[in-house]
């Protein structure tokens, strides 16, 4: 699916329209086209300060927004790569701390593009290697590269000898593009899906990761010692409880009491968690248990129950309601949200799903908790179509109240009529980008 990504920086728009009018439009997976694009640009992968390389179906965003937290706690610099940006392409590539200026990353496209002639390399793939060439020329003491989709054959994987490498969640999303017909995979869905995550594991590197379901394990165990790779996996290596009042952690090197993410959800609690065990599973940043402490309170990953701010949006609803915003779009997503929102009141939810996404299966674990549902479409993309996602909503879910809106502003005016209760806008990250552009709160 393409990602229609904008600038109002016409250098930077220039390069993004060549891209459009190169790349095949849609995702891609395999590392032939990105090995050969990288070779023309003198293999900047091979240059990269030590890079903590981070896959997971849910929670490797804000994984890696721990991990940035918690080095920069350290008094070290890092450059982090992730996708999808929400309103600036620039987020994407984060150097030694700071988004990428227009200005470089219109050469750094350019530069790209340059050699990228008959290569058909996707939007993600050129996205890649731009970010490469960035990091390999900018000085740094660590490199947070998440995983784009799946981990064995994406892009980022070029990247023969990181640091550690980390599985956060697993859970059934994007499987169409993960597996070929001929590939030898596991049958399980969530097995094959391990499969996949796990093909991010390199020889003597350490692969550290979350508790699974049995057979995931196995899996993922499989794949660890085939590549060669040293598994810490929760609940063997590591393991972390999540109480009230914080996260008791312990693992070969001792335990460690951490407080509470400022990040909402016993899920975010998880993925802290992760990223304390990545940092303790490898010996090359010094980084101490206290800056782990201190990018509790720090971490932030932009629309993962995000409160919103003053803006536009926020001053449609009446006074005292807040307005939150969660880019979750998959079944997994679904029940972390029902946990995030276990004590609250229900909420009233406007929603956007692209067409490829199981809308049910997002939305029952937190079915509980709609007081009324606002379906809106995604801009440019590809989405259930308001009416008949209502009603699927209302006759699968048994929600009343529901109704099909032209946009996020069309919603919030029926929920400011209804009143009572705080609103989430949730569904897809691209709705979200789309939210927060409007309400004035682009990501720095």
């Amino acid at each position: 699916m393409p990602d229609h990504a904008h600038s109002s920086n016409p250098a930077v728009q220039a390069q993004l329209d060549r891209l459009a009018a190169l790349s095949p439009g849609r995702d891609i997976l395999g590392l032939e086209r990105i090995a050969e694009l990288c070779r023309r640009l003198d293999n900047p992968q091979d240059k990269l300060p030590p890079v903590l390389h981070v896959a997971g179906t849910n929670g490797k965003g804000s994984t890696c927004a721990f991990l940035r937290a918690a080095v920069e706690a350290a008094g070290l610099k890092a450059h982090v790569y992730s996708s999808p940006h929400l309103v600036r392409f620039n987020e994407r590539i984060r150097l030694a701390g700071e988004l990428i200026d227009d200005a470089l990353l219109a050469a750094l496209l350019g530069e790209v593009l340059d050699v990228a002639e008959g290569l058909q390399a996707s939007f993600f793939e050129v996205t890649t290697a731009a970010a490469f060439l960035a990091f390999a020329r900018t000085p740094a003491d660590a490199c947070i590269i998440e995983v784009g989709l799946g981990g064995r054959l994406d892009a980022t994987n070029i990247i023969a000898k990181p640091l550690v490498c980390g599985i956060a969640s697993l859970g059934i999303d994007h499987e169409a593009f993960l597996l070929a017909p001929e590939d030898d995979v596991p049958a399980v869905p969530i097995d094959r899906i391990a499969f996949e995550k796990a093909g991010i594991a390199k020889a003597g590197v350490p692969l550290v990761t979350q508790a699974y379901p049995s057979s995931a394990r196995a899996e993922v165990a499989k794949q660890a010692n085939r590549a060669g790779a040293i598994l810490y996996d929760r609940g063997g290596a590591w393991d972390a409880i999540v109480h009230e009042d914080g996260i008791r952690y312990r693992d070969a090197r001792g335990a460690l009491d951490l407080p509470l993410p400022a990040m909402i959800g016993a899920h975010q609690a998880d993925n802290a968690a992760l990223a304390v065990a990545i940092l303790r599973h490898q010996t090359a940043l010094a980084i101490p248990d206290s800056a782990c402490a201190v990018a509790m309170a720090r971490a932030h990953w932009p629309a993962r129950m995000q409160r919103l701010g003053a803006g536009p949006l926020t001053a449609m609803l009446p006074p005292g309601a807040a307005l939150w915003l969660d880019g979750g779009h998959n079944p997994d997503a679904g029940v972390a949200l029902a946990k995030a929102l276990a004590d609250r009141a229900p909420l009233h939810i406007v929603c956007g799903l692209l067409a490829n996404k199981d809308a049910i299966g997002f939305l029952r674990p937190f079915a509980d908790k709609i007081a009324s549902f606002q379906a809106v479409p995604i801009p440019g993309h590809e989405h259930h179509a308001p009416t008949e996602l209502c009603q699927q909503v209302q006759s699968e879910l048994g929600i009343r109240g529901v109704e099909p809106c032209a946009d996020v502003t069309a919603a919030l005016a029926v929920v400011r009529d209804r009143r009572g209760a705080d609103v989430l806008i949730c569904g897809s990250l691209y709705l979200a980008g789309e939210v927060l552009r409007a309400n004035g709160q682009s990501p720095t």
